[in-house]
């Protein structure tokens, strides 16, 4: 959703209440690196958000800390705990749940979309379970078939409940952006739409069924949920804003409510920073993968991208590579990173205020929460 950001972010600069809150908390630390981080984090707020709040685990234990405000108009601070859309790390989750069926031998990486969903996918017998998992498939993303803000007429799909096969069809009315399966990378929601639909049919449930039974469930991942059509957040959260233009204006919209199928198998998981420190601890681990399967999740799907099967990774500028992966629900952006081993994690989420591409400034916080 980066491209929509940089749209948004033209549209919204221009509007008075995008002044950056100032109330800020956290919870107990110790020494001044907990000092830095809260002061990193309040420059998340200051740069490009309306509230943000951050889980970061190291040798010295755990901080949790947030800045700015709930609720715009509000001096409502961020809860530490609170509940946020994470959007495409939903993907990380979907991956994890192929990979164990592949491990069970319900299916296999090489398996073409033909074999499980016949008929629905042009040239779907060359395109492999593998290539929708690193976006490799070519296949066209879904989401640009859609009106997005700040057109008005976005807000027509707030309540309105999308099929996967309803998405699949709209992207597969335009031609793949590439015409060879697996020689390019290309992120396109519409790879993990049709994995949700390949997860159904291997096992007879729904991809939100299999990620509560196989993940969110043994890992005790408590403030963790796959909605559905529920379009609320439950328990605490901050409420995330866009810009809609009007004849009279751009204002900006709370988005907090909203039917998640729009963001579906790609991108409707809510979850806490804790919940997605745990998980992504678990995944490297070797908790919930054997080892084989853990490798080919970080093996790239092109040497051109630091993307595998729905895990991504980047080096720090202390030379540590940290493994996860941020996601774009639009009205909120989050980003859950880790070491190899699991020593260093921070997970960020935060409501965007569009003043900038946020990208730059999250990232700067993951570095120096893991470089100290």
């Amino acid at each position: 959703m980066r491209r929509v950001h940089q749209v948004l972010v033209a549209v919204a600069t221009g509007l008075g209440v995008l002044a950056a809150p100032v109330a800020a908390s956290a919870s107990p630390g110790d020494g001044g690196n907990r000092a830095e981080l809260q002061r990193e984090l309040d420059g998340v707020v200051t740069a490009s958000a309306f509230g943000a709040l951050a889980e970061v685990r190291d040798e010295g234990g755990v901080w949790r800390g947030s800045s700015g405000v709930a609720v715009l108009g509000s001096s409502r601070p961020v809860p530490v705990e609170a509940r946020f859309r994470a959007g495409s790390i939903t993907k990380t989750f979907l991956a994890t749940v192929v990979l164990q069926l592949v491990d069970e031998g319900a299916l296999q990486l090489d398996d073409p979309v033909e074999k499980w969903l016949p008929g629905l996918v042009p040239n779907g017998q060359n395109i492999t379970v593998k290539q929708l998992l690193n976006h490799t498939s070519g296949l066209y993303d879904f989401l640009r078939t859609l009106t997005r803000p700040p057109e008005p007429g976005f807000l027509d799909y707030r309540w309105r409940t999308w099929t996967a096969e309803e998405q699949i069809r709209r992207a597969l009315a335009h031609p793949p952006v590439f015409e060879t399966p697996g020689s390019q990378y290309s992120y396109s929601n519409t790879n993990y739409a049709l994995l949700g639909e390949i997860v159904e049919k291997v096992t007879g449930e729904s991809y939100g069924d299999q990620i509560e039974r196989r993940v969110i469930r043994p890992l005790r991942l408590h403030g963790t949920e796959v909605p559905g059509t529920f379009p609320r957040i439950r328990g605490p959260h901050p409420h995330g804003y866009v810009p809609i233009k009007y004849a009279d204006g751009t204002r900006m919209v709370d988005l907090t409510v909203i039917n998640p199928t729009l963001f579906g198998a790609g991108g409707e998981i809510i979850s806490t920073t804790k919940d997605l420190n745990r998980f992504f601890a678990a995944l490297l681990d070797g908790t919930l993968l054997p080892k084989h399967l853990l490798e080919a999740m970080k093996t790239p799907g092109t040497d051109k991208r630091n993307y595998g099967l729905g895990l991504a990774w980047w080096d720090t500028t202390c030379g540590i590579r940290v493994y996860g992966n941020d996601g774009d629900a639009l009205a909120y952006n989050a980003w859950s990173f880790s070491t190899e081993d699991g020593k260093r994690q921070v997970t960020l989420a935060f409501t965007p205020a569009f003043r900038n591409d946020p990208d730059d400034v999250a990232e700067a916080f993951v570095d120096k929460a893991i470089c100290g």
